[in-house]
């Protein structure tokens, strides 16, 4: 395959314009909290507004393997971010929950989030974006055919 080929697809479009958002994004989130990578940020989020829910659903979401999110899990809880706590349904199992100093550092990084992704979509239109979105969602459901 000739390389002026393979730069050429959308699909290296879709990956330049997903790494050069997720390098900016931790660039920014770095300044404010330097001990913490995007996915790490998108996992405290997660749980954060989803208590309960199972790790397997956590990687699903967050396009990594459980594996994975079981490290980021363990990182997070010995930073402080993140605390197990039993499960009241299920013994076997642990519930994840968010400390205050995890709570006070997703409070400091909302507002990067939303900056990071209003910058990232500040020449596009709201058709645009939702043109966008439709487009994408239909190269998935293509693949997942």
């Amino acid at each position: 395959m000739e390389l002026n080929s393979f730069r050429g697809t959308v699909f290296y479009s879709i990956e330049e314009a997903i790494k050069s958002y997720r390098r900016f994004a931790q660039e920014r989130i770095q300044q404010e909290i330097a001990d913490l990578t995007i996915n790490q940020v998108l996992l405290l989020v997660l749980v954060s507004e989803s208590p309960g829910m199972p790790q397997a659903e956590m990687a699903e979401i967050l396009f990594k393997d459980f594996a994975a999110v079981t490290r980021m899990i363990q990182l997070l809880v010995k930073r402080g971010y993140l605390e197990r706590k039993p499960n009241p349904d299920d013994r076997r199992r642990q519930r994840l929950e968010v400390t205050d100093t995890g709570k006070s550092v997703a409070g400091r990084l909302a507002p990067i989030i939303k900056s990071n992704r209003e910058q990232a979509t500040t020449d596009l239109s709201k058709e645009e974006q939702h043109e966008l979105r439709r487009l994408l969602n239909k190269i998935t459901q293509n693949c997942k055919k």
